[in-house]
C-alpha cells in the first residue's frame, strides 16, 4: 500500500518505528492545521507555528489512539490549541489583552456574504464563553463531527454537544436582538 492511499491511523501506527511515514500525514493535514492556527494568533504566527505543531506530533506518535472516524485531524487540532495556547503564553502581557485573540475577523469577513451579517456575527461569536466558541468554530469553521471536536478539546461528546446547544441558542437571541448597521 502507498502512503497517501493509507488511512491516518495506518499511517500514525507506521510512524511509531518509521518517523518518515509521518511525511504523507503532514502533506494531508498541514493545510488545515494552518488554517486554524491562522484563525487564532493571525497567518504570520501560524507559518512558525505549524512546525510546532508537526514536531509535536511526531513526538508523541507512540501516545495516538485512533479515532472513530479514522482522521488524525481532531488530534491534531487538540495539539495545535495546546501550541497556540503555549504561544499566546509567551506573549508579552499587554499583547494578549486583545478582545479578539483567537478570531481572524478576516478569515470571517472571507466567509460571509454582507457586512451586516459579520456585525451582528461578531457579536454573537463576543457573547460566547470560550468553551462554546471554541467547540462552536471547530464543528461550524472546522468542519469537524461534535464527537471530533471532542476528541480534539478532551473532553467527552457530550459535552460538546451540550456547548453547541448553548452556544447556537445565545449566538440566535444575539443575532436576533443585535441591530443591523448601516452600511
Amino acid at each position: 500500500m502507498e502512503m497517501m492511499d493509507a488511512t491516518d491511523d495506518e499511517l500514525l501506527a507506521r510512524a511509531v518505528l518509521r518517523p518518515q511515514a509521518f511525511g504523507a500525514l503532514y502533506e494531508r493535514h498541514a493545510a488545515a492545521v494552518f488554517r486554524y492556527l491562522a484563525r487564532r494568533v493571525g497567518a504570520a504566527a501560524a507559518e512558525d507555528l505549524v512546525g510546532d505543531v508537526f514536531v509535536a506530533a511526531l513526538e508523541a506518535r507512540v501516545r495516538y489512539r485512533p479515532h472513530a472516524s479514522g482522521s488524525a485531524l481532531p488530534w491534531l487540532y487538540g495539539i495545535s490549541g495546546n501550541v497556540v495556547r503555549a504561544h499566546l503564553r509567551r506573549r508579552p502581557p499587554e499583547a494578549t489583552v486583545d478582545a479578539d485573540a483567537g478570531v481572524d475577523w478576516q478569515a470571517v469577513d472571507d466567509r460571509l456574504d454582507a457586512l451586516a451579517a459579520r456585525d451582528r456575527l461578531r457579536v454573537a461569536l463576543e457573547a460566547l464563553t470560550p468553551a462554546e466558541r471554541e467547540a462552536f468554530l471547530l464543528v461550524a469553521w472546522e468542519g469537524l463531527s461534535p464527537t471530533e471536536a471532542a476528541h480534539a478539546l478532551g473532553v467527552a461528546p457530550a459535552v460538546v454537544r451540550t456547548r453547541l446547544t448553548r452556544a447556537r441558542r445565545r449566538a440566535r437571541t444575539v443575532m436576533t436582538l443585535a441591530p443591523v448597521p448601516a452600511v
